[in-house]
Formats: C-alpha cells, sequence, structure tokens
C-alpha cells in the first residue's frame, strides 16, 4: 500500500460512514501538495447588438403608425443588426430578424408618408378648388 496519506478504499468498504469520510482527507497537509486545475467555462459570445437589434425592430414595426417613433427605431435597429452580423458570431438569427424588421417598419412609414402627404394633397386641393 502507497504512503501517500489516503487508506486503501478496498479495506475499508465495510466501516463506519464517520471512516469513510476521513479516508478521502489526507493524513498530513504539509506532505504533498496537490494541485486542482480549475476548468474555465467556455466564451460565450456576445449577442447585446443582436438583441437590441431584433427588439428595435419590433418596436419600430408595431409602431409603424407614429413615424417619427418607428422611423428612428428603424434605423437604429438597421444598424445595430448590420453591425452584429459584420462583427460577432453569437446572435445571427435576432440580427437577421431586426434588420428584416426594421427593413419592413421603414417601408411601411416611407408608404405611410407618401399615402398620408397624397391625401391631405388631394384634399387641400378639393378645399381650394370649392372656394
Amino acid at each position: 500500500m502507497e504512503q501517500n496519506g489516503y487508506q486503501n478504499v478496498e479495506q475499508n468498504e465495510n466501516q463506519s460512514e464517520q471512516q469513510n469520510v476521513e479516508r478521502y482527507i489526507p493524513a498530513s497537509y504539509n506532505e504533498r501538495h496537490y494541485y486542482y486545475q480549475i476548468p474555465m467555462p467556455p466564451k460565450q459570445e456576445s449577442i447585446g447588438l443582436a438583441v437590441a437589434s431584433m427588439v428595435l425592430g419590433i418596436i419600430s414595426l408595431v409602431f409603424s403608425c407614429i413615424v417619427s417613433l418607428s422611423a428612428i427605431c428603424a434605423v437604429i435597429a438597421l444598424i445595430l443588426g448590420i453591425l452584429s452580423l459584420c462583427c460577432q458570431k453569437g446572435g445571427k438569427g435576432m440580427a437577421i430578424a431586426g434588420i428584416v424588421c426594421s427593413a419592413i417598419a421603414i417601408v411601411l412609414v416611407i408608404c405611410y408618408v407618401v399615402i398620408w402627404n397624397g391625401f391631405w394633397a388631394a384634399w387641400s386641393e378639393f378645399w381650394h378648388s370649392i372656394f
């Protein structure tokens, strides 16, 4: 049997629970120094820009009837989504979702502005023709 401060496990199978706990404790801590390598967790990929792009894209899509809010959120979401795709590895799906939502919101805002201005131009022309 080696003299490393541990008792042999096979000899202690029928001992009490107290002795079973003690068999894993070294007899003297000064005999040897034990070093354990702590495994490092894997690096997690940053997905903050992708999440921000997706959230702002959804906000711009939901509030597309409020032109100023939707346009600002859509442009920021588009920029963040493109930056996320170019610079980072994580969150590609969310970045793509943010880009798609913001592109749809930009198209809706443009359509809304064109239709709204066309409506008001026609309405004002109608009133000018009456008076």
